[in-house]
């Protein structure tokens, strides 16, 4: 029986035949290149782009297709099911930045940049985290202060997917005191920004082809109306406003992963033969895959209905943080499992499932840890 989810529609099915066939054609044989350059090429970024696979949610007047959130969630699963090199990238550019342009920016914002971040002309990313700073975003150093007809920004942030290939980049900066009060978020423009400089595009053991950096700013400036919401020390409201859609697309995607995993195992273990069958005739392989199917669906389901809940603006973060920790725990044990039956294969990079594995680690980190998600769901208690 296949399950569909019930936030699909007709019209769902159809972008994502097109979409699934323009993966797997025009950038899954690029896969091995954007992991070997730690880059995802910048002509990906406007095929993308051409396909309506970017800001598939904004409205039109801003060049996106003006749909709901399925769309993003659509995205993000195929994908993480064709082309997984891309997925951190897009999520972060289309689910997360954009957004924060669309709900605080003014009508001059969302006209100046929206529709170059739809078209891939713009790749957008976004910097909270600090070398001292990563859960505790209240305690974040780097500062923006009025100076002359500017904002003059000076800090350092770390582990900034897109880091690299950024154009728009919304900096978390401190405009006023200590404490979350004093946070605003603030558009800064790469190009031409004397006082702005990538460092280095860090080696990490996953998502091999996703940028993530090392960002300086040295008196970078931005204009005042680069300001998101209109008034200083709006920041941190609009940070936690946002996290739910965050931590659902990272939901998403791991259930996308755990699917591909067992469908993955499963052909495998139906050709890979040992002690004259095919090692899925063993009942701890055919148990095993048994559980993390079960599982797997368990995570769909509940996904499912987080994103219908999104779409109807009914998501809270205790929800998304439930999501959140426990899709990725299981797309790590999912994803460990499943390498295990691959044997000494498994451990090749060549086949997909060691990535998949090293992949997945990241997931109980960003976008807030494990940790911190069971801590948000422990005082709802």
């Amino acid at each position: 029986m296949t399950y569909r989810s019930s936030w699909m529609t007709e019209e769902l099915d159809v972008f994502r035949d097109q979409f699934r066939r323009f993966l797997a054609r025009d950038l899954a044989p690029h896969a091995d290149k954007w992991r070997q350059q730690k880059l995802v090429d910048r002509s990906a970024w406007r095929a993308l782009g051409e396909m309506g696979a970017l800001l598939p949610s904004v409205p039109e007047a801003y060049g996106g297709l003006g749909a709901s959130f399925a769309y993003d969630a659509a995205v993000i699963e195929d994908l993480e099911s064709v082309v997984p090199e891309a997925t951190t990238g897009v999520s972060v550019h289309s689910g997360i930045v954009a957004h924060y342009i669309l709900n605080y920016g003014s009508e001059e914002q969302k006209l100046r940049w929206l529709p170059k971040m739809a078209s891939g002309e713009f790749v957008g990313a976004i910097a909270m985290t600090e070398p001292g700073t990563g859960s505790d975003l209240q305690g974040v150093r780097t500062t923006a202060k009025k100076q002359g007809n500017n904002y003059v920004i000076n800090g350092q942030k770390t582990f900034i997917t897109n880091g690299q290939a950024a154009d728009l980049i919304i900096v978390v900066a401190r405009t006023g005191g200590p404490g979350a009060k004093g946070l605003s978020l603030i558009v800064v423009e790469t190009a031409g920004n004397d006082g702005f400089r990538r460092g280095r595009n860090l080696d990490k053991i996953g998502l091999q082809a996703s940028d993530t950096s090392e960002l300086f700013f040295d008196n970078a400036v931005a204009p005042p109306e680069n300001l998101l919401g209109g008034e200083e020390g709006s920041g941190f409201a609009q940070l936690m406003q946002q996290l739910p859609q965050e931590r659902l697309l990272l939901a998403i995607g791991a259930v996308a992963s755990m699917e591909r995993a067992v469908r993955l195992t499963t052909d495998y273990t139906k050709e890979r033969k040992a002690f004259g069958q095919p090692i899925i005739e063993f009942q701890n392989t055919a148990f095993t895959l048994a559980e993390r199917k079960t599982e797997a669906t368990i995570a769909r389901v509940f996904v499912d209905w987080c994103i219908e809940r999104l779409i109807a603006r009914e998501l809270d973060t205790v929800t998304a943080s439930m999501a959140k920790w426990w899709c990725s725990q299981k797309q790590v044990e999912t994803a460990d499992e499943c390498l295990q039956l691959h044997g000494g294969y498994g451990y090749m990079q060549e086949y997909p499932i060691s990535r998949m594995f090293v992949d997945a680690r990241i997931q109980k980190i960003y976008g807030g840890t494990n940790e911190i998600m069971k801590l948000l769901i422990a005082r709802s208690l």
